[in-house]
């Protein structure tokens, strides 16, 4: 769903706020009873996607058949320091169990090493994969900006584009820090949005910091405070009528 040109409570609607969200479901210890209550609540809020875990990807699928809601794995999570083999391998496994959105960690010691080719090489490798496999696959990649410099996110930002991604993400939710204004600012700025676009994730838990995100410049949104979030936007609306 496109978003307006001028993003704010009075601008937006409780639609337009569900479809720019990724719910997470990927906390370590989440059983599959609740990983089967987070896709219900996903397709009672018409939300963009669930992300899972990728052992949950089948479950997920299931659950979600012609809801018209995606489902999304993670790749490489949550250091990324796995190889571009195994990287590939877990990539196209997921699709073949359903998956049609991946969220890979880049290779952050690498990066922060300055083995960019390295790095660009292996963002490739996933993406050729995974669009062979399912054209229409969308290839995000992580960076955990709060492991990195400014330059090394800028660079973060070059390699991913030119590797073919569809999104740059902020973070996985689980190292030391999550989505911020300045970061999303700054990779909105290091990318052309004609080819890749931005997305936040970690720490967004009410509806004023998701607005913050897209008038920041992140088109898409991980959170698992969903229900929170679009039921406070639908509160908000009506408020306004």
């Amino acid at each position: 769903m496109e978003l307006p040109a001028k993003i704010s409570l009075e601008t937006l609607t409780p639609e337009m706020v569900a479809k720019t969200i990724d719910h997470s479901l990927l906390r370590p210890d989440m059983t599959i009873d609740e990983v089967i209550e987070g896709c219900r609540l996903s397709a009672k809020y018409q939300v963009a996607s669930v992300c899972v875990k990728s052992c949950d990807v089948l479950i997920a699928a299931k659950q979600l058949q012609g809801t018209g809601v995606d489902v999304g794995t993670v790749v490489g999570f949550p250091h990324g320091n796995t190889s571009a083999k195994v990287k590939v391998f877990e990539a196209l496994q997921a699709i073949d169990d359903g998956a049609v959105e991946l969220d890979m960690v880049l290779n952050i010691a690498h990066l922060k090493s300055g083995l960019y080719d390295e790095v660009r090489e292996e963002i490739r490798l996933i993406v050729d994969a995974a669009k062979e496999r399912l054209p229409t696959c969308c290839i995000k990649v992580i960076f955990e900006c709060s492991l990195l410099t400014d330059q090394e996110k800028i660079m973060a930002c070059k390699l991913s584009e030119e590797a073919g991604a569809d999104y740059v993400k902020t973070s996985t939710g689980f190292s030391t820090g999550g989505a911020t204004i300045a970061d999303l600012k700054l990779m909105w700025a290091s990318t052309d949005p004609k080819k890749t676009l931005v997305k936040a994730s970690g720490g967004i838990r009410n509806l004023d910091y998701l607005i913050e995100c897209l008038q920041a410049g992140a088109d898409r949104i991980g959170a698992s405070a969903t229900v929170a979030i679009i039921d406070d936007m639908r509160a908000r609306r009506a408020a306004l009528h």
